[in-house]
């Protein structure tokens, strides 16, 4: 799989055709997997060169195991309703493998005022899509419950159609007023996103509530009737999703980058080699691509799959208007706390999934996952696995703490909200600078111009989580589609 010695001369190999993926995250893994699919149909074969400038594969996606503890170092699930990560798992033969959240307890918590409140029943990211839980709920305040009743009534926006765009921080308080912004908007797009509501384009990350607007007018009556046409599916027998929303591997994230690694032939994978520069040659039409050792290696197409901003400085001497549009895109930092209880020493029921924190209630964590009660297999009888979520945009003074100083400050969250008063067993932190794509208003006009700046080289791509979706099938999407385009402009 590996390819430890040094590549051939630039044009000794390029009898068959030769593409080159930059980035061995799950972008560029599912880019590389789509172009093995593709040989086994192929009469010409493509040649497939991964270049990773660390020491393994996978990027964010590190399973870890220690004393019986199952412990992702990033994401810990995927959801089933974009269907490329369960369609990539059945492709790889792990569908077997996949693990749904258990069922009980499939619910979470915010925090106010220092304690976890219940998510009311049926309420999605912004609205309720159910009277009762939401009117019952001490989330929200009287004034604020009518603040968001007022939904009802309103008027769309004047001149609101499909291309409109603002931020969601707009959108929730001309929609369902501040409260609803502060204490439930905000936490829970800030758990996916880690992004500052106020920059937050709504078109580029949930344009479906533009389009609830543009159709029904009210947030509410379109998630109230929404909910009333799955009931009625669910009466007339029609089967409902196959999978719960979240899914995961049962011996961790890892599995599916391990299994696409493995499938990777012999001399495709080259770790640590990184990418200094890449150029394109007009006249041959092939590309160039500069590595470490002073080395370069001709290739009939390149897939960066990369951050936008390391992409951005491979390609500034080619084209420095699309780089100037990549460096544009900007970046979060953010990273995991994972710590290891013995039952008995949390006095919580962690009767759900875990909790988000409004910011507004100045806490080190961002969010928090009971690990071991979302899936099975995450810690030993009689144990418990935690997972907090620290820095973001909002945060980033609390990303720059060290290890100790950072366990420390979620182990003085998780006190005051879960009781915990005994240290953990252990904590490992895992930091990602620099990891989420921040999808700032202008964002989707930004990838157009993107996408019209590549139309003048047909045979480059880019891939990853900061052009159409920063979730793990959304990569994956990314990825694929990347190695597609190319495999049909080589045909």
């Amino acid at each position: 799989m590996v390819f430890d010695s040094r590549l051939q001369t630039p044009d000794s190999r390029l009898n068959s055709r030769r593409v080159v993926i930059v980035g061995g995250g799950i972008s560029g893994l599912a880019a590389a997997h789509r172009l093995i699919e593709y040989n086994k149909r192929a009469a010409q074969p493509f040649e497939i060169l991964l270049f990773e400038a660390g020491s393994r594969l996978g990027g964010t996606i590190h399973t870890h195991k220690r004393d019986g503890f199952l412990l992702e170092g990033g994401p810990d699930s995927f959801i089933s309703e974009k269907p490329e990560g369960v369609e990539l798992a059945k492709r790889v033969g792990l569908d077997g493998d996949l693990i749904e959240t258990n069922d009980a307890h499939r619910r979470s918590f915010v925090v106010r005022n220092g304690r976890l409140r219940p998510t009311p029943e049926g309420f999605q990211l912004l609205a309720p899509s159910r009277l009762w839980p939401f009117v019952t709920s001490d989330i929200f305040s009287w004034p604020g419950k009518a603040r968001i009743a007022l939904d009802l009534v309103l008027p769309r926006r004047a001149g609101v159609n499909g291309t409109d765009d603002e931020s969601l921080a707009e959108f929730v308080r001309r929609r369902l007023g501040q409260e609803a912004l502060e204490r439930m908007a905000q936490p829970m797009v800030g758990g996916i996103y880690t992004a500052d509501p106020e920059r937050l384009s709504l078109r580029a990350t949930m344009p479906r509530f533009l389009e609830m607007e543009r159709e029904s007018r009210s947030l509410i009556l379109a998630m109230w009737r929404a909910g009333r046409k799955q009931s009625a599916h669910l009466a007339r027998g029609t089967s409902g999703a196959r999978y719960s929303l979240f899914l995961s591997f049962k011996e961790g994230m890892q599995t599916l980058t391990d299994r696409l690694a493995a499938r990777m032939p012999d001399g495709t994978v080259r770790l640590q080699t990184k990418v200094g520069s890449i150029s394109f040659d007009a006249a041959s039409k092939s590309w160039q691509v500069h590595v470490s050792g002073q080395e370069t290696v001709n290739a009939n197409a390149v897939c960066l799959a990369l951050p936008a901003y390391r992409a951005a400085n491979l390609l500034r001497s080619l084209d420095a208007s699309l780089a100037a549009e990549l460096d544009a895109i900007e970046y979060a930092s953010t990273a995991t706390v994972n710590l290891a209880y013995r039952r008995a020493e949390i006095p919580h029921p962690l009767d759900g999934f875990g909790f988000v924190v409004p910011f507004i209630e100045r806490r080190a964590t961002l969010a928090c996952t009971f690990s071991s009660v979302k899936f099975a297999g995450r810690a030993p009888e009689s144990h418990v696995l935690l997972r907090a979520f620290v820095g973001g945009a909002l945060q980033p003074e609390m990303f720059a703490l060290d290890e100790e100083a950072m366990t420390r400050a979620v182990g003085d969250d998780l006190r005051d909200l879960l009781g915990i008063e005994r240290p953990p067993l252990f904590a490992h932190v895992e930091k990602w600078p620099k990891s989420m794509a921040q999808y700032h208003l202008g964002h989707v006009e930004r990838v157009e111009r993107i996408r019209r700046r590549l139309l003048d080289f047909p045979t480059l791509q880019l891939a990853g989580n900061a052009y159409g979706g920063a979730g793990i099938p959304d990569c994956i999407r990314s990825g694929e589609a990347a190695a597609e385009h190319l495999a049909n402009r080589e045909s």
